[in-house]
């Protein structure tokens, strides 16, 4: 004889399996994926690199939404309140580490309202200057710093920005006066030093590196490790100042409560991607860098971001909204 309490059992059985095979069945129609900036960025040219080829391997449709605004917060504050069935996947950038200390009353929580996925790149920013400037190395640059009683003028791409973030470490590192001149964007930062109107710029070092190979701008070095495919001549910044390090860096985050189960499997998907030959040459074409790696991974990376580039903004003081 069936009694209510049998019902109960079996009805809450049939959701759960309901739930289990939606999970296995992911993604059963298109993802969006949010991109928390305008179209043509870093990220938005990475991320569509990606998500382009993991539709083609697993033949299902992952479709950008660029939502830019706000240093990436407008973005970032509709996924994080987005249902969490993995048909909303947000793909930020090294912002998500620096917002959560220079924005101050936002409406949501890094920490609590996004779970990290997967690590997809990595770019080092390229130390730029104008021709004219008589410097060829970081030592040069350091030297002409602590020789202007006035400071040097570096250009960025906008208060908050990693490469203002990287002029101010620089600074500190140095110890010498930096003046912070800010732009909005990089792409007019990098004219004005082509012209010569600003003459250092942390620039970012896939949009600046065709710039340098045609000595437009002179690349002194880059904020990475090692030599990079397309400059292998432009030494990194920490051959000079040792544990130097800055770089853009892309993720893909989904809202807290996504199943454990529909995280591993993009994860896993994107590692593929990443194994690819032609994605392999195009993003060394444009100096990311990659590497295969688990949520805990970048879990862990994300955290480390956050504390380093939350130090550098609470010691310049940099405040936003």
């Amino acid at each position: 004889m069936l009694t209510r309490r049998h019902l109960l059992l079996a009805g809450a059985a049939s959701i759960a399996a309901g739930a289990a095979q939606a999970q296995a069945d992911w993604p059963s129609r298109p993802v969006r994926v949010i991109v928390p900036y305008p179209p043509a960025g870093g990220a938005d040219t990475v991320g569509r690199i990606l998500f382009q080829k993991l539709s083609e391997l697993w033949g299902k449709q992952f479709v950008v939404d660029n939502r830019g605004g706000a240093g990436g917060t407008i973005g970032e504050a509709q996924a994080a309140k987005s249902d969490p069935d993995g048909y909303t996947v947000l793909y930020d950038a090294t912002a998500f580490s620096v917002n959560p200390t220079l924005y101050q009353n936002l409406t949501f929580s890094y920490a609590k309202d996004f779970q990290p996925v997967f690590l997809a790149s990595l770019v080092p920013n390229i130390l730029l200057v104008t021709p004219s400037v008589e410097a060829k190395t970081v030592a040069d640059v350091i030297a002409l710093a602590k020789a202007a009683p006035d400071g040097l003028n570096f250009a960025s791409s906008g208060n908050g920005t990693l490469q203002h973030l990287c002029l101010e470490l620089f600074a500190r590192r140095i110890g010498a006066k930096i003046n912070h001149i800010p732009y909005r964007g990089g792409g007019l930062a990098l004219n004005d030093v082509v012209a010569g109107q600003v003459k250092y710029f942390f620039s970012n070092g896939s949009s600046s590196v065709g710039l340098v190979q045609a000595g437009t701008v002179k690349g002194i070095a880059h904020t990475g490790k090692g030599r990079l495919l397309t400059l292998p001549n432009l030494p990194a910044v920490q051959d000079t100042l040792p544990g130097f390090e800055a770089y853009e860096w892309n993720g893909v985050f989904v809202p807290t409560g996504t199943s454990p189960e529909i995280i591993k499997k993009l994860n896993a998907g994107l590692n593929e991607v990443l194994r690819q030959p032609d994605i392999v040459a195009k993003l060394k074409s444009l100096n990311v860098d990659f590497r295969e790696n688990t949520p805990a991974d970048f879990a862990a990376f994300v955290a480390e971001e956050t504390d380093k580039w939350g130090k550098v903004v609470r010691e310049a003081n940099i405040k936003i909204g």
